[in-house]
């Protein structure tokens, strides 16, 4: 197959695949609104989360949920405004939460992130940018026998998956991360988990090495589909679409009569000078919805969910809240001279991105929904979208991931 190919996102989804494809003797023009690295790309944690496989929607969450909801600043939340909007993507969020779907999506979600695990060393070698990355594990911590035990169930479905991990208590959590709070008296580590120095220099890196491989970045709108290709707000351009553009991505499959029920979660994180801790490894607190990271030179403190779309301005007091929590769960982290952060991360009901041919349109390819999977799956979604722009099989069963799979909900 030739002709040109125009990926629409320059964050970390969309300069892999232009990577990819370019790799496979195919001309690339990425077009972004802003350029490289500008959104949530360049302020996320920094992991390669291969261990993530378990779907946000599940029974355990939506138990959890009501009181989540019932905080302003908790793991979860929905801006007032906000909630009749969201109304249709929670009855499919809690439609997809059933068992039987729950079941399916960890089964889909292990395959991809296999595939993420096969081909990043590969991928990482190719952009030059091996030396960015670092294994040095996750920790997810615990408060107690009774937050452990309701954790177990999820462990048993990765260890099913193939994941490696390990329970630790006593002196063997102490060992793995000193300086935790006591109150903390369970962890799990899975040492599969891995991280990049920084996400915003490591995105960088891939736009230079496309555009030193000949291709082009365009700063433009990406405003609607085309017989033909793509209408930016400097011109048409012609040519295969790929569609990379994270939780605006939405707005341009409409274009074509295809809505997909995109929604965007804000997270939000405060970086900190590093020397005021010594983090082992990447910490998750589970019960608390946010995660500790270290990035080169840096701590990042973040995560939780805000469903509250694109257009609302950021409550920066969910920030703070992490930061205030984190200096309880890391007696000695020291919160001063951080920069705080929010970024819009694509969400699909189902916790599976959709990768694959839009609906009536065999020439535009979808490849969006990650939510807080974007870096650690961007090496395989780029090497599948690369595989069905040249006609060749991917690597995995693409039907989970189908965006046909909306059309088929009632």
């Amino acid at each position: 197959m030739t002709g040109k190919v125009l990926v629409v996102g320059a964050g970390v989804v969309g300069l892999s695949i232009a990577l990819e494809v370019q790799s496979r003797g195919l001309s690339v023009r990425v077009i972004d609104r802003t350029g490289p690295a500008a959104g949530a790309s360049a302020g996320n944690a920094g992991a390669f989360a291969f261990a993530d496989i378990l779907p946000l929607a599940s029974p355990r969450i939506m138990r959890q949920a009501p009181k989540w909801l019932l905080d302003p600043l908790g793991p979860l939340s929905i801006p007032l405004g906000y909630a009749p909007r969201i109304l249709p993507w929670m009855w499919r969020f809690w439609r997809a939460s059933r068992p039987s779907q729950v079941a399916a999506s960890t089964a889909a979600q292990t395959a991809l992130m296999n595939h993420a695990q096969g081909t990043l060393d590969r991928f990482l070698m190719r952009a030059g940018a091996s030396n960015m990355l670092r294994r040095e594990g996750q920790l997810q911590v615990y408060e107690g026998l009774d937050q452990f035990e309701a954790s177990l169930d999820g462990w048993r479905a990765r260890e099913a998956g193939g994941v490696e991990f390990s329970h630790l208590t006593g002196d063997d959590l102490a060992k793995m991360q000193p300086g935790l709070s006591p109150r903390f008296t369970h962890g799990t580590f899975t040492p599969g988990w891995a991280t990049i120095d920084d996400p915003k220099v490591y995105v960088q890196a891939l736009a230079d090495k496309f555009v030193a491989g000949g291709g082009e970045i365009i700063i433009a709108d990406a405003e609607a589909l085309t017989a033909t290709g793509l209408r930016t707000s400097t011109g048409d351009l012609a040519g295969r679409v790929v569609i990379a553009a994270g939780a605006h991505s939405h707005h341009l499959t409409r274009t074509a009569g295809v809505r997909i029920p995109l929604e965007t979660e804000r997270g939000y994180n405060t970086t900190l000078p590093h020397g005021g801790f010594d983090l082992r490894q990447h910490i998750t607190f589970p019960a608390h919805g946010f995660v500790v990271s270290k990035l080169a030179g840096k701590l990042r403190v973040g995560g939780a969910v805000e469903l509250g779309g694109l257009t609302a301005p950021p409550n920066y007091k969910r920030a703070d809240a992490m930061l205030r929590k984190a200096a309880d769960f890391l007696p000695g982290l020291v919160t001063t001279g951080g920069t705080q952060w929010m970024g819009f991360r694509p969400s699909l009901p189902d916790s599976l991105p959709a990768i694959g041919a839009l609906p009536g349109r065999p020439d535009v390819i979808c490849a969006f929904g990650h939510g807080h999977l974007g870096l650690t799956q961007s090496t395989a979604t780029a090497a599948i979208v690369a595989d069905l722009l040249t006609g060749k099989a991917p690597g995995i069963d693409m039907t989970p991931f189908t965006p046909a799979r909306f059309m088929r909900q009632s």
